[in-house]
């Protein structure tokens, strides 16, 4: 065999397995208007080969669904469940013995379950080497939220305390009083006067209270607001009444979105993990920006050994955007990939679900 033909002779799935994890957080995160005490999901790991080389690699695939901490399904985000997630995967790891890696595109472009096809897509791609000498610098556009019954005042010592050279913070908004946030917003903006501010509001608001809400808020200090309105239908009146720039987020999880341009728009802000594969994702991307609309990739709250992915996934297909990630601080533990945490757990560490071995 010439050297040619081993370089194009495709890798072979030789050995894959499927481990559960649980991490606890330190505090609770929110998820939309509810919070979150624990993250639940699975890592997908395996090994590739051909006659010259072997490949190994592992991915994080967690659906943002399950339970709040009050016991409450969490709202308007994945609509796949863990279970479903991790059946259909047990029973697809013994199609994928001795296939060609291509097959994990195939079943990433199958899938009804975005987190899945993700995963797989994620796979393939960390398989191939396209993540390889994508560096993680640290960019960033730090979280702001108040936490439960937390003093205005602590959410202010935390914008006093950013780094100079942070341009720009996302605030959760919809939270609160209206009172409480305006006041919220303006103490950030005393501090650091020069901040550009990208407000989440969940569709929190409906059209009269988001209105009033942004009516009170310097526009010029404003990027956007994301998913302004509990009826996004009402987000071109929120645009023509208001003039503030606004996002899609949710919205984007519906299996039946489609890419169309509206007044105001300004920015998709993107959920792999909601949404599905590298393909999709990039398809979506290029229809936006054709019409001027950025795309920002963003966490649902992935563990590390996710979020070095998504880091590394914004740099190859949105370069000229700082991805959403700050929410690894919640973290109680690392997962795989070592993020500084006193304990980084590794696959012995996990649950193991299902395993092949094909050399076996």
């Amino acid at each position: 065999m010439t050297t040619t033909q081993q370089q194009v002779t495709p890798l072979t799935l030789t050995q894959i397995s499927l481990h559960q994890f649980t991490i606890d957080l330190d505090k609770p995160l929110p998820v939309g208007k509810q919070r979150i005490e624990q993250r639940l999901g699975l890592v997908l790991s395996a090994i590739a080969s051909n006659s010259t080389t072997q490949q190994q690699a592992s991915v994080e695939i967690s659906p943002l669904s399950g339970l709040d901490n009050q016991g409450q399904p969490l709202a308007g985000f994945s609509h796949e469940t863990l279970v479903e997630v991790s059946e259909q995967l047990i029973a697809m790891l013994p199609q994928l013995q001795q296939q060609s890696i291509d097959q994990l595109l195939d079943f990433a472009e199958s899938s009804k379950l975005p987190s899945l096809s993700f995963g797989l897509s994620q796979l393939h791609a960390k398989l191939v080497g396209k993540f390889d000498g994508h560096a993680i610098t640290p960019r960033t556009i730090p979280l702001i939220y108040r936490h439960n019954d937390e003093p205005l005042s602590a959410v202010s010592e935390r914008v006093a305390s950013l780094a100079s050279h942070v341009y720009a913070v996302k605030i959760k908004v919809a939270q609160d009083s209206l009172e409480d946030e305006i006041k919220l917003i303006h103490q950030i903006l005393a501090i650091r006067p020069n901040l550009k501010l990208r407000l989440d509001a969940n569709r929190g608001f409906n059209l009269e209270q988001a209105i009033e809400f942004a009516a009170c808020l310097p526009l010029a200090s404003i990027e956007y607001i994301e998913e302004p309105c509990q009826n996004p239908d009402d987000n071109q009146a929120f645009y023509q009444a208001i003039e503030m720039p606004w996002a899609l987020d949710e919205s984007l999880n519906s299996p039946d979105y489609q890419f169309t341009m509206q007044a105001g728009l300004t920015a998709l802000i993107i959920k792999p993990m909601l949404l599905g594969s590298i393909e999709k994702l990039q398809q979506l991307i290029d229809t936006a920006t054709e019409h001027g609309v950025r795309c920002i990739l963003s966490s649902s709250l992935e563990t590390s050994l996710g979020i070095d992915a998504l880091t590394r996934l914004a740099t190859i297909i949105t370069p000229d955007e700082i991805p959403g990630v700050d929410t690894l601080a919640a973290f109680s533990q690392d997962l795989v990939v070592s993020f500084a945490k006193p304990t980084c757990l590794q696959l012995d560490d996990l649950t193991l679900l299902a395993s092949t071995n094909c050399n076996q």
